[in-house]
């Protein structure tokens, strides 16, 4: 049960945090899975309702979903081909990357941290993908900036464009798409589809979307989020024994139980009302057609693998980092690459 008090529940201390090393398996699952289902809880909210649309194929829905990316739609500054390839792509055809962004934003503006990244590569001939669950808080070299800074630093200062450039250079593929979207959607896309059903693993409290902290408890065990609470549930780190790794784990879940929430719904106003929210809380630089073509890897998925960055967490100046190990680093932008049939450098 969950219910809204003034009090925090213990955390993790500090020191504790800064001794561990973290252990993350850079391939983390490989398996055949219900196609849909397994490819939207791995990527985003916007990735849940935008490939959703798609696969169900309802004509209502997805004329709704035309309008929204005419309204929605930024290209990168540095049009529609990466650095990094030798010709546009094209996603009917070719293997593609897309970067997907969750906006830590209070005040619903597309300008501010990445609270979470994940960046996906599409396989067509196999009908695969993989994806890569960045840390937050990776220590990179940012570009044009002096020192190294957290990642998730790159898209306020320099928005999409930055955020992509700074993936870029850090796997050294290239990214073809960006998805940005603000957690204030997050939270209205889940009430619109009454919920999700999560277990909790462990009790906790976490601040609200208002900012005070410690307002809500989560007890250990089974129980529905409304859209508040599960910005609560995926956003929590310093409480979880395994950090920003336990984060990521959370995100998924979260992401899996709202993906099974709105296939099981037939109402089209619903589907109509997710869209609506998306609208000032998304941007994304795919055509309405480069979306319709990402629809075999709704209905046929065959294969999907998720990713994690070894690494150790330490603080310096108070501040948390995530220092990504280089070998790790090398093994999964070498699994992307060879996922995308590029030739490595």
């Amino acid at each position: 049960m969950l219910v809204k008090k003034n009090m925090c529940c213990a955390y993790i201390p500090r020191d504790r945090l800064m001794k561990d090393k973290v252990t993350r398996s850079v391939l983390r699952s490989s398996f055949i899975m219900d196609q849909r289902k397994r490819v939207l809880y791995t990527l985003t909210v916007v990735g849940v309702l935008v490939l959703l649309a798609i696969g169900v194929g309802v004509y209502n829905v997805t004329s709704h979903l035309d309008d929204v990316t005419e309204q929605v739609n930024e290209p990168l500054q540095r049009g529609k081909m990466s650095e990094k390839r030798e010709s546009v792509v094209e996603p009917e055809m070719d293997n593609i990357s897309v970067l997907f962004m969750g906006l830590d934003n209070r005040e619903s503006e597309l300008n501010g941290l990445a609270d979470a990244m994940v960046l996906a590569t599409f396989n067509r001939e196999e009908g695969t993908i993989k994806s890569l669950s960045i840390p937050r808080d990776a220590c990179v070299q940012i570009p044009g900036r002096m020192q190294k800074d957290k990642i998730n630093h790159a898209h306020a200062f320099g928005g999409a464009d930055l955020a992509v450039e700074t993936v870029e250079d850090l796997l050294d593929i290239p990214v073809d798409y960006y998805v940005t979207f603000n957690f204030d959607a997050f939270m209205d896309i889940i009430d619109v589809f009454d919920g999700v059903d999560v277990d909790v693993p462990f009790a906790f409290s976490e601040q609200d979307a208002g900012g005070s902290l410690g307002a809500i408890q989560f007890d250990e065990g089974e129980q529905t989020l409304n859209g508040e609470e599960a910005l609560a549930y995926v956003r929590m780190r310093y409480q979880d024994p395994t950090g920003d790794f336990g984060r990521m784990e959370r995100q998924q879940e979260v992401m899996e139980q709202l993906a099974d929430k709105a296939m099981s719904f037939q109402s089209i106003a619903k589907y109509t009302r997710a869209f609506h929210q998306l609208e000032d809380n998304m941007n994304f630089n795919f055509s309405f057609t480069e979306l319709v073509s990402l629809q075999p890897y709704t209905s046929n998925l065959k294969k999907m693998d998720t990713y994690q960055l070894d690494g150790t967490e330490r603080w310096e100046n108070g501040i948390f980092y995530f220092d990504i190990d280089d070998e790790s680093l090398t093994d999964v932008a070498s699994e992307l690459c060879e996922h995308l049939e590029l030739d490595e450098a």
